[in-house]
């Protein structure tokens, strides 16, 4: 497994962009093996939360692990406290930025899948709702969508005020995020907006994986948008486990989902860690 931390410059942001890669292309059976061969990874394209890093999911997961054990490349971008979201008028197109610009970048620079069955969005919190509203409005791109604890309710945003001390829930914060309020809900930065307008047009539906902690008070949010997909007969799969926002509910979700994912069963083998899927060594 190569852990790859460099930095990107993005034409959507007008910006050099932090960003963090697992690549598990040194994954051989034993030490006496050749290296293997080449091959095109399928790539999970993998989003942090509001104040969060490129390292977040590395630092709070064992990410590398579960991404080794499926030879899955997992690609970690900076998406700032943006909801990943467009701003064109400060060149701040975090939108553009994960589902377009760096996944055509990234394909460029690894032995990636460019396979649309090989190609998933995902994220936790702000990242899980930025999976969710990119996911579908590239649904082109993307095959597989998973959110976990996904920062979804739009519905009454356009009623926030600035009295609070958080300040994620300031009006003016929402403001620098989705512009506009009153316009936000009948817009393609509204997941379930979204949805209901890809339904319409017989769109072809990324796979989805949803899953938030049943102490988490973002469940009734995540729960509203599975009993749309329900109601739509959107496939999807939709799962509540114990934990509240936390990366305890995290570590153990990221795994799930990547058994979730439509790619190759896990595979054993040694690495950078030198461990194996049942966890001996392999050294004699």
């Amino acid at each position: 497994m190569a852990l790859i931390q460099m930095s990107i410059l993005s034409r959507s942001l007008m910006r050099t962009v932090p960003v963090t890669v697992v690549l598990p292309a040194d994954k051989m059976s034993d030490f006496n093996d050749p290296l293997p061969p080449e091959k095109k990874f399928p790539t999970l394209y993998l989003l942090h939360g509001v104040i969060g890093s490129t390292m977040d999911w590395v630092s709070g997961t064992r990410l590398e692990r579960y991404a080794t054990d499926h030879d899955l490349c997992v690609v970690m971008p900076s998406g700032d406290n943006s909801f990943y979201l467009d701003r064109p008028g400060a060149s701040q197109n975090y939108g553009q930025f994960v589902g377009e610009e760096l996944v055509e970048l990234t394909r460029r620079m690894f032995p990636l899948s460019r396979e649309r069955k090989d190609t998933f969005i995902g994220g936790l919190s702000m990242g899980g709702y930025g999976a969710l509203r990119n996911g579908l409005k590239y649904h082109d791109t993307f095959g597989a969508i998973v959110s976990l604890s996904a920062a979804i309710e739009v519905d009454g945003i356009a009623s926030r005020t600035n009295d609070t001390d958080v300040f994620m829930q300031k009006r003016s914060f929402a403001e620098e995020c989705f512009g506009d309020l009153d316009k936000v809900v009948e817009s393609d930065k509204n997941p379930a907006w979204l949805v209901n307008k890809l339904a319409a047009e017989k769109a072809d539906f990324p796979k989805m994986y949803i899953a938030c902690g049943d102490e988490d008070g973002l469940l009734p949010a995540n729960q509203k948008f599975a009993d749309q997909l329900t109601a739509l007969n959107i496939p999807h799969t939709f799962e509540i486990g114990p934990g509240a926002h936390e990366w305890d509910f995290w570590d153990t979700y990221i795994c799930k989902a990547m058994d979730w994912l439509p790619i190759a069963p896990c595979r054993p083998g040694i690495s950078s860690g030198h461990v194996t899927k049942t966890g001996s060594t392999k050294f004699d």
